[in-house]
């Protein structure tokens, strides 16, 4: 029966009949859905839809969720061989160990890093990773590398922190394929001067693109910006002109009042990284104030851990701990607000909303069909709620992107992952032995 499936969910055209599809007003029973040329060519109701292509056999998905993949709003795929470096470690690890690791990545590591960190993502839900940038050259072909062998879409950042990087940015931003995302990025902003980040930032809005930055991450990073600069990261990227639509700023999470409406006034959008505000940050972003106030979110792991319902799950925890508890808001939400921003919101935040982010005729068909036969959902009364805090990767049957099966039950179906796993093990040894990481933190 499963071998069947599998089989079947692999043909170029599919009519699928799960027994839920997630759609963006919330889970509907007894629909048909047509995917064709990797994108959703028809949905309704299955008898109507079955009627309309007599010639696709029906695909039965009994007790299956069939929902729109994750979107990963802010990553860093060649970070990987460290993610449980930073455990334990004060902020701006970046300065101690991510800059020294990726320092001592050749091209082939770099590689096996990105393809580690995209099997870990589509492993977690995730169809889109949006990667901010890479300091190393030969980062971005072993991202992208990495990305099409995966076959996960990827929003890719090239880093302009000077004039010769911004000279190159044009031919990058015309990079084009199909799960290829080209976008620019600046790692924070006093890493360029205010001409620059204007100039990159109004070159990704012409081009249609994302432009990336760090901003208002922890309080250090906002202290060393007020003695740098006399502004607070966000002041500053006002200051220079480098908001707007284009602009995805990564955490946001220590935010004055003012700068919350500096966010919502200049239609910039957020990536909120609820695992990492507990793990390497200092605060957590208000992020149900900002989404009542209109600012675009979309959640990211910012490479901590790559799995999209232990993601929306922190998100709502944060939310709860850090703000509902002390007003008595005992919705925080609710599963529809989380579930939102990890799928709709993160597309459009990301620059993607017109592409990906949720299961509607004409977008890419970038989906995970999604056991409900479990304990843990049983009985089900509302299951946005529980996909949020109940729902497990465990029960991630497949994984599409653009149509094309790329995960059965937690394994790529054309790609041997073993082997990559035992490469990784010894190449990761190596390159981070030598490299000088500076661990703070020593107890385990």
């Amino acid at each position: 029966m499963q071998d069947t499936r599998q089989a079947a969910l692999a043909a170029p055209e599919l009519l699928l009949a799960p027994e839920w599809t997630l759609l963006p007003d919330g889970p509907a029973q007894g629909l048909g859905v047509v995917v064709r040329d990797g994108r959703f060519a028809d949905l309704g109701p299955l008898a109507v839809v079955a009627a309309r292509h007599a010639h696709l056999q029906p695909v039965g998905l009994p007790q299956r969720l069939l929902m729109p993949g994750f979107v990963d709003a802010h990553h860093h795929l060649t970070q990987s061989f460290g993610k449980a470096l930073a455990f334990g470690e004060p902020s701006e690890i970046f300065r101690r160990i991510w800059v020294p690791l990726e320092g001592s990545l050749d091209a082939h590591a770099l590689y096996l890093s990105a393809k580690l960190a995209a099997l870990e993502a589509l492993r977690g839900g995730f169809t889109t990773v949006c990667d901010a940038g890479v300091r190393n050259p030969a980062g971005l072909q072993a991202i992208e590398h990495a990305a099409a062998e995966t076959g996960i879409r990827c929003v890719l950042g090239l880093i302009c922190h000077d004039q010769e990087a911004l000279a190159g940015a044009d031919r990058f931003l015309a990079r084009r394929a199909p799960l290829l995302h080209p976008a620019l990025a600046v790692a924070i902003p006093e890493a360029a001067d205010d001409a620059l980040l204007h100039a990159t930032s109004r070159l990704a809005a012409e081009a249609g693109a994302v432009f990336q930055v760090h901003v208002n991450e922890h309080l250090a990073s906002v202290e060393r910006s007020l003695v740098a600069r006399g502004l607070r990261p966000l002041q500053h990227l006002h200051a220079a002109g480098a908001l707007g639509p284009q602009a995805l700023l990564a955490h946001c999470t220590m935010l004055t009042p003012d700068e919350m409406l500096l966010l919502r006034d200049s239609g910039s959008a957020v990536a909120l990284n609820p695992v990492a505000s507990p793990w390497k940050g200092n605060a957590v972003a208000p992020s149900e104030l900002l989404a009542a106030l209109g600012v675009r979110l979309g959640l990211g792991t910012d490479g901590t851990r790559s799995d999209g319902f232990r993601m929306m799950d922190a998100a709502e925890s944060n939310q709860r701990l850090a703000f509902g508890l002390a007003s008595g808001d005992s919705v925080c939400g609710a599963g529809r607000l989380w579930l939102d921003l990890a799928t709709r919101g993160g597309a459009d935040a990301t620059g993607l909303g017109t592409v990906t982010g949720q299961v509607a005729v004409g977008r890419a068909a970038d989906f995970l069909l999604v056991d409900l036969d479990v304990p843990e959902l049983t009985p089900s009364w509302d299951l946005r709620w529980e996909l949020v805090r109940l729902a497990s990767r465990a029960q991630i049957e497949s994984v599409h992107v653009q149509g094309r099966l790329r995960l059965w039950q937690g394994w790529p179906v054309d790609w041997d992952a073993r082997a990559l796993l035992a490469e990784v093990r010894e190449v990761a040894r190596d390159r981070v032995a030598r490299a000088p990481i500076h661990k703070v933190v020593t107890i385990s």
